[in-house]
């Protein structure tokens, strides 16, 4: 699979798909979600940021560096405890990506360890790419896997991860993340809702690469799940960007206060489903980087901000796209999160 990563930074185990997948727009893919089509048969065109939004990502970026990196810190020195010198990163394609290369820069810099780093695809309600699982596991020992995403929201990939992953019984299910305001695992950075920079932004943060794609006549059995490249837009790519910029602040950035949750994420996504009205839960996508990917690539409703964090500088971006987009956003009584994105139930449009 072709990208603007770096060869020792990553592996993806995806098959390059480029230009065999017309993009649609948010409409027309929401149309067809909603109508129950699987969001991985179709790729969204990119969001092309406005100007004033590019400023508020460098803004985003320069706020939060500090406390990525620290998350950064916090959950390589847990994955570390747990798995050791052997340990064998993979990424959940996309967004896990650029989080897994941090802990792998991270982890040689303090152990002078060179891990495998792999980057591989979920989809809800498809399930692994069980190809990519064989591949790994015919090269490394089942219990060295060690899962990355970005962060948790309400849960929906992880409870995927774990029923597929039932099939492997030697591999663990935990997944390591930055964030986890749903309080689901313990190899996070923070159960704070925070920004993590990479969240508003696609491709172009993302070494270029599209969300990933499993449709039969393009993905044949014995094949990877599927992805493009969008090289087209490397004028455009922050990817190293933010890796170096957060990287440079692994050993400075102070440590992250403890968070401690009172209840579950998804029990507070049931409760904002029901108080609204909402048949489908998926429709509710809590916190800051769910919120932010309602905005980029879904059809949003609404925005939800918890009530004393409305001011909350790393909510600026969302204020941008809202007001690009003509969403509104409202304060609401959130607890383990500082935003919750709203999709649109088109049956009721």
């Amino acid at each position: 699979m072709n990208s603007s990563y770096r060869q020792e930074d990553v592996t993806l185990l995806l098959k390059d798909i480029t230009g065999l997948v017309e993009p649609l727009s948010t409409k027309e893919r929401e149309v067809q979600i909603q109508a129950g089509r699987s969001y991985c048969e179709m790729l969204p065109k990119e969001y092309v940021p406005s100007e004033k939004y590019l400023k508020a990502y460098e803004r985003a970026l320069e706020n939060e560096t500090d406390r990525t990196a620290a998350a950064v810190r916090a959950c390589a020195e847990r994955i570390y405890q747990a798995k050791g010198d052997k340990v064998v990163l993979v990424s959940l394609a996309r967004a896990g990506i650029p989080i897994g290369i941090l802990l792998k820069w991270y982890l040689k810099g303090k152990y002078s360890i060179d891990v495998p780093h792999y980057g591989i695809s979920i989809i809800r309600g498809r399930g692994i790419d069980h190809n990519a699982m064989r591949y790994m596991l015919e090269r490394h020992a089942a219990e060295d896997l060690q899962f990355v995403d970005g962060w948790i929201g309400k849960g929906a990939i992880l409870t995927e991860l774990q029923g597929e992953l039932a099939a492997y019984p030697d591999v663990s299910a935990e997944l390591a993340v930055l964030s986890d305001p749903a309080g689901l695992t313990e190899l996070c950075g923070t159960h704070e809702d925070f920004l993590i920079p990479s969240s508003c932004l696609n491709c172009t943060v993302s070494g270029l690469v599209s969300r990933t794609f499993l449709r039969t006549d393009i993905i044949g059995e014995k094949d990877f799940h599927g992805a493009a490249y969008y090289g087209e837009l490397s004028a455009d790519d922050r990817s190293y960007e933010f890796l170096d910029t957060i990287a440079a602040r692994f050993q400075e950035a102070p440590e992250l206060p403890s968070v401690t949750l009172s209840h579950s994420g998804l029990e507070e996504t049931q409760r904002i489903a029901e108080h609204f009205e909402i048949s489908d839960i998926n429709l509710v996508k809590p916190g800051i980087g769910e919120a932010t990917r309602v905005l980029l690539r879904r059809l949003p409703w609404k925005v939800l901000v918890r009530e004393d964090a409305q001011d909350d500088p790393a909510l600026s971006h969302l204020y941008q796209l809202a007001k690009e987009k003509d969403v509104p956003v409202e304060p609401y009584p959130l607890q383990n999160y500082k935003a919750c994105g709203v999709i649109w139930q088109l049956r009721d449009v």
